[in-house]
């Protein structure tokens, strides 16, 4: 029983041993952010005190590696150590192979028998394509043209920037995200050129020292005359000259011609309303002729002074000359018995002239037969 006592002391001297030896190492300096691209490595370092017995490296709380001061024990292929010195401390190293996107997170360094640990993050940044679609381009001297270059899949976007190797009078570009693709960006560069050269688009990756670039070659032709019809061209100074002064002269043209076309309107209607009026004329002339005529036709002289006052006097008026003169001598004869056998009627023996009164409740007509 004495023995058993005695065997205490001497297990509790050598677990104090041992906490006293975890307890002189410690984590002098841990890992650092890293960002890095996918496909390459990443490193990171941990410096811990003399009397270390084992370090433990860990990816988003998972245990990825752990190193004795004998030899590592690696758990995964992608994940591999190195060990250094400097000044007495010890520099463990975890070194990331084939980074990947599912790898950015909080890489972790503790140490046995510790609460003591140090951490920093990954960031992973995936460079994608970069391409001109048109290829090699050949544009108009002095015509603005645009050439477009489209980065697809990076993360993050990257900043587009253009190299212009030609002679251009002006030149600008635009650059954003694809609006139908959050992971692609765009870059519109305008310029109007004046010879022969490169385009170079080049997109830096952020954080990174890392970039990657695409060129295309510009050739620069003469413009054709028929250049001038499609839309969006400029055209030289002397043909826009040479086009608003045929422009003007045409339109003179059209407001002559429609001065012409407007006096001669006129004078076609004044020459119609003269030859109605002129027909209006000649048939009045026409009509008086033939009344005229018909008037002469008639055997016996009419007074002048006589005007018509009713239709049943007009009537009258118009009575043959030949009924007249028989009324006048059937009256004679009438007369003739109360006469001597002898007697005669008064008036020249060339012309006998006889008298016919007409009586009629307004008016009184003397004829005088020829």
């Amino acid at each position: 029983m004495d023995s058993s006592w005695k065997g205490i002391p001497a297990v509790l001297v050598v677990l104090a041993g041992l906490a006293a030896s975890g307890s002189s190492y410690q984590i002098i300096e841990g890992p650092k952010n890293a960002t890095v691209l996918k496909g390459s490595e990443a490193r990171f370092n941990c410096t811990v005190s003399q009397g270390w017995r084992l370090i433990m490296w860990s990816l988003n709380g998972t245990v990825v590696l752990s190193i004795t001061p004998t030899e590592p024990i690696i758990t995964n292929d992608r994940f591999t150590s190195a060990s250094y010195e400097e000044g007495g401390n010890s520099i463990s190293e975890m070194i990331i192979h084939d980074v990947q996107l599912g790898d950015a997170g909080i890489i972790k360094c503790s140490l046995q028998n510790s609460d003591r640990d140090a951490s920093a993050f990954l960031s992973v940044q995936v460079m994608g394509e970069l391409l001109i679609p048109r290829g090699n381009l050949v544009v108009t001297e002095d015509e603005s043209c645009n050439v477009t270059c489209h980065a697809l899949g990076w993360i993050p976007l990257p900043n587009i920037s253009w190299e212009i190797g030609v002679l251009v009078s002006q030149s600008s570009h635009y650059s954003g995200p694809e609006p139908n693709n959050l992971q692609s960006a765009v870059s519109v560069l305008t310029l109007t050129p004046q010879g022969n050269g490169t385009l170079t688009c080049v997109a830096n990756m952020k954080e990174l020292l890392a970039h990657k670039s695409v060129t295309v070659n510009l050739t620069v032709v003469q413009p054709s005359m028929g250049s001038i019809d499609k839309p969006g061209t400029s055209l030289p100074t002397w043909v826009i000259v040479l086009l608003a002064v045929s422009l003007s002269l045409l339109l003179i043209l059209i407001i002559i011609l429609i001065i012409i076309f407007c006096c001669c309107c006129v004078s076609g209607k004044e020459k119609k309303e003269s030859s109605y009026q002129s027909q209006i004329r000649n048939s009045a002339s026409v009509k008086t002729k033939k009344e005229t005529s018909e008037i002469n036709l008639k055997g016996g002289s009419e007074n002048n002074a006589y005007s018509l006052d009713e239709p049943r006097t007009a009537k009258l008026a118009s009575l043959p000359p030949e009924s007249s003169e028989s009324s006048a001598l059937e009256q004679h004869r009438n007369r003739q018995p109360h006469q001597g056998r002898d007697h005669q009627w008064p008036g020249p023996v060339g012309r006998p002239q006889v008298s016919f009164i007409m009586t009629s409740p307004r008016t009184v007509r003397n004829v005088t037969l020829v």
